[in-house]
């Protein structure tokens, strides 16, 4: 099965794809190219908002807005009205770091990775944040900090650092954040591409990019067999997320970033947003309660 364009969006570094289900819209970023994008699901509309600096990460948020990620600091932004509210700087002091990939847990926390510009070894971390408290170090010496997704009963984590080539399991407590390492759950050999974002379905399995892989590949986090793979016409596949009213349609990052014009002209789609209709529904993400 392939995906198909969905919008033509020509990013740089897509990214951070996200379902709104009040807003009935799909959020997605260029991160180097510092845009943040959506599509309605209903009129068709695709709306983009620009900002200074890299923009890599996007969680839902109360009411109109959204938490994203501008550089280190993680801001609450209002579509409605355009307003920025700065909330904190993840790593102030920290020169040439970004945030990356994250996501929002059960129980309302963010979590955020930051990785080096140039993604230097082990110069990132994976940080949790409850609301009205400092951000808490979880998961030190990461490169680039990836994938992040919780099981259906929310008794494990899944975690991604990009050159690992791993998708790792810890055992997560929701009611502290805490999480211990339990095992390597899926090793990606390097000729499949490196594992990026992912997401999960309604049956626990895991849905994940590679970049430089061609497709998003689903597999088991239990037996960390292969499962299935969506081929998509771009070599660098970024992450993916469950969109549309009940769920069952999968959307897909893509980008432009180390492609030669050769490889650009072979695929002209690349850092659009992709989508295909598999069979197999999502499951509602959490709003986050900072």
């Amino acid at each position: 099965m392939t995906a198909t364009s969905l919008v033509s969006s020509q990013c740089m570094l897509g990214e951070s794809p996200t379902w709104h289900h009040r807003k009935q819209c799909c959020f997605w970023v260029d991160i180097t190219g510092h845009v943040l994008y959506s599509f309605h699901w209903i009129t068709k509309e695709t709306r983009q908002w620009k900002f200074d600096e890299d923009i890599s990460l996007i969680v839902e948020s109360t009411g109109d807005h959204l938490l994203l990620a501008l550089k280190t600091t993680i801001v609450k932004f209002d579509t409605g009205t355009g307003k920025i509210e700065s909330l904190f700087d993840l790593e102030p002091g920290f020169k040439n770091h970004r945030c990356n990939d994250g996501g929002c847990d059960v129980k309302g926390r963010l979590w955020v990775g930051s990785t080096h510009e140039d993604h230097d070894f082990e110069r990132g971390i994976l940080y949790a944040v409850e609301p009205g408290a400092s951000p808490i170090s979880k998961i030190k010496n990461v490169t680039i900090s990836n994938g992040l997704v919780w099981s259906l009963d929310n008794s494990r984590m899944y975690f991604i650092d990009s050159p690992t080539q791993e998708i790792r399991s810890y055992l997560f407590n929701k009611e502290s954040g805490e999480i211990v390492f339990e095992k390597v759950a899926i090793k990606i050999p390097i000729e499949m591409g490196t594992p990026d974002g992912m997401t999960i379905d309604s049956e626990g399995m895991l849905w994940i990019a590679h970049w430089g892989g061609y497709g998003v590949y689903r597999w088991d986090p239990v037996t960390g067999n292969l499962i299935s793979k969506i081929d998509v016409p771009a070599p660098h596949v970024t992450s993916c997320a469950f969109a549309g009213e009940d769920l069952d349609t999968l959307i897909i990052t893509t980008a432009q970033k180390n492609m030669t014009a050769e490889q650009l002209k072979e695929y002209p789609q690349s850092g659009n947003l992709f989508f295909v209709c598999y069979g197999i529904k999502g499951v509602n993400g959490y709003a986050c309660s900072l």
